[in-house]
């Protein structure tokens, strides 16, 4: 599955780990993310990521 980074924070999303906090099991895509789930850090909305390529 593909990992997304915050624009403003650079939290990178893992759906490998999820984020249990903001209530987003491990294992969940994130285009199966809820569009009014939030970084866990800064609290910015969903469409501030963008696909993380290293």
């Amino acid at each position: 599955m593909k990992r997304y980074i915050c624009s403003t924070c650079n939290y990178i999303y893992d759906p490998e780990t999820g984020d249990e906090d903001g209530g987003i099991a491990p294992g969940t895509a994130f285009e199966d993310i809820p569009d009014d789930w939030v970084c866990p850090v800064c609290g910015v909305e969903k469409d501030a990521f963008e696909l993380y390529e290293e």
